[in-house]
């Protein structure tokens, strides 16, 4: 199904029935990594599963596009849906958009869970490399160098060498996107604020999941965030980097179904 949002259109993917549960992707991912713990999912919620606008089939609309927008166009698909609450799922800067939900919308969230994702805001070294990297983007007009800077961050050096057909589809899912909604995102995440101070508000069930061998957000700093929200628990993948949905998949659905439950 398709949502139009202001200048944008939204595509969405739904599946099974039963309470509401909203999978958010990634950075510069699509809906599609999430396609195997939507299929267990789907057995027992009602999984949605939405392109952020943007990326995938959505549409490109000027930016940035800042997490209050993300978070909105979240909003409006559920409202076009009939979903009042849901249990909202976020991954990397599923996350980010889903903090941002929390914010405006508490709510209607009935849990909570942060893959592979952060509270806090950019360091300004690092909204700058976001913003240079969105620049040549748009230059060259190609995702190249955006795939090239970001994919061997998200793997855990296991997978690189031993997960090979995950890494192909990391990258195979990212070179679809196009380059002018890839640097409009880039640009609206080096914007975004720190969400600490939402976290210690949040009294829903929270899980925070976090990758072993994550280049990009460790234990360390998943622990920290645990210890932000009133109820929250962590499951750590040794194995796994940032993307312990294509290199352990089995196993965070497993878990994401018993979250649900």
């Amino acid at each position: 199904m398709r949502v139009t949002v202001d200048e944008a259109t939204i595509d969405v993917a739904t599946d099974g029935k039963g309470d509401a549960i909203v999978l958010i992707h990634g950075f510069p991912l699509t809906r599609e990594i999430w396609d195997l713990q939507a299929a267990q999912l789907a057995r027992v919620k009602f999984v949605i599963r939405p392109d952020l606008r943007g990326m995938g089939s959505s549409s490109v609309p000027d930016g940035p596009y800042l997490m209050e927008t993300l978070a909105g166009d979240v909003a409006a698909v559920l409202d076009t849906i009939g979903i009042e609450r849901a249990a909202i799922v976020g991954h990397s800067l599923g996350g980010y958009v889903a903090m941002a939900f929390c914010r405006m919308y508490t709510e209607r969230v009935t849990k909570l869970a942060l893959v592979c994702s952060r509270l806090a805001a950019d360091s300004r070294e690092a909204a700058l490399a976001r913003e240079q990297l969105a620049d040549r983007a748009e230059r060259e007009g190609v995702i190249d160098p955006i795939v090239d800077a970001y994919l061997p961050k998200l793997f855990a050096q296991f997978s690189l060498e031993n997960r090979v057909s995950a890494v192909d589809r990391a990258r195979e899912i990212a070179r679809r996107n196009d380059p002018k909604g890839a640097a409009s995102m880039l640009r609206g995440m080096a914007q975004r604020a720190d969400s600490y101070d939402i976290a210690e508000e949040l009294d829903m069930p929270v899980l925070i999941v976090s990758g072993g061998a994550d280049q990009v957000v460790g234990p360390a700093e998943a622990e920290e965030m645990r210890r932000a929200f009133p109820r929250a628990t962590l499951r750590v993948f040794e194995r796994t980097g940032h993307m312990p949905m294509l290199e352990e998949p089995e196993a965070l659905a497993r878990l994401l179904c018993e979250f649900a439950d």
